[in-house]
């Protein structure tokens, strides 16, 4: 479990945006899960399918998306990246809570932002952030499928970065519409696990997103945070000639592809590196 920060630390400050803090950033490390269907050879693509309750206009609904494995970085450092790229505050106390690189800034800190991320790249400025995607994988994929993956279960490779300077709203749920930018640390992971790969065969053929969203609401009645996991596998050629003919129009926004919704940030992932 991740250690949540000292509220009376100088060097963790707290949440919202702060005086002149008007840019949101949120750095991210994405995971392109690879394996081939053992059935015909195909070769497949894994996401993340996760069901969330949500408040809206007064009542609950339920969101079932589709996403890449991995998620936000992880700030490690906070005093040092404060000197960096200076005063910040974290987007919302869950991102907060997370030591989720998901933050508000300084309109001009955002040059210094893209300066440490290529560093970070070029493997100068360890220990700041966490960049590295096998914690969350692991997490992740027990979520979904309740197995422990370990390094042995796939090979792992760093697929480069990606800054993306446009400045759009976000639809994450703890800062929804926050005009944001965002930055992609790039991996691809393909599993050789045959067991792992039945799982995630026969998990993404046996849930809808009817049952995922049941239960997220029985994990909300038994006082959970009414979410429930589960894995999406689809075939990686058909997915990417369907990008191609039809591109996301707005980045960031959900995009639907037969008949799941799939999240802003799986466009990503798919097609060749940076």
């Amino acid at each position: 479990m991740k250690k949540r920060p000292m509220k009376h630390s100088p060097y963790w400050p707290g949440a919202g945006t702060g005086k002149g803090l008007s840019i949101r950033v949120s750095i991210a490390a994405l995971v392109k899960v690879l394996f081939k269907n053992p059935t015909d050879g195909n070769l497949m693509i894994a996401l993340e399918r996760t069901a969330t309750i949500i408040s809206e206009e007064g009542n609950t609904v339920v969101v079932v998306r589709a996403k890449p494995f991995g998620g936000a970085a992880r700030i490690l450092k906070a005093r040092q990246l404060k000197k960096l790229i200076g005063d910040f505050r974290f987007d919302s106390e869950r991102s907060y809570e997370e030591q989720d690189f998901r933050i508000q800034i300084h309109p001009d800190s955002w040059e210094n932002v893209q300066v440490l991320c290529r560093e970070l790249q070029n493997n100068k400025s360890e220990g700041i952030i966490e960049l590295s995607p096998v914690r969350e994988l692991s997490e992740e994929f027990y979520d979904s499928l309740h197995v422990r993956i370990g390094r042995g279960d796939y090979d792992l490779n760093s697929r480069g970065l990606k800054i993306d300077d446009s400045l759009m709203p976000t639809n994450n749920i703890h800062a929804p519409g926050v005009p944001t930018r965002r930055i992609y640390f790039l991996f691809e992971a393909v599993l050789k696990n045959r067991g792992i790969i039945d799982m995630i065969l026969e998990n993404s053929a046996n849930f809808s997103d009817q049952e995922l969203g049941k239960m997220a609401r029985a994990d909300e009645k038994n006082g959970g945070r009414g979410r429930a996991n589960a894995v999406l596998a689809l075939d990686l050629l058909k997915l990417e000639e369907f990008h191609h003919i039809n591109p996301w129009t707005i980045p960031g926004t959900p995009l639907l592809y037969e008949g799941y919704q799939l999240d802003g940030n799986v466009q990503e992932i798919l097609g060749p590196g940076p």
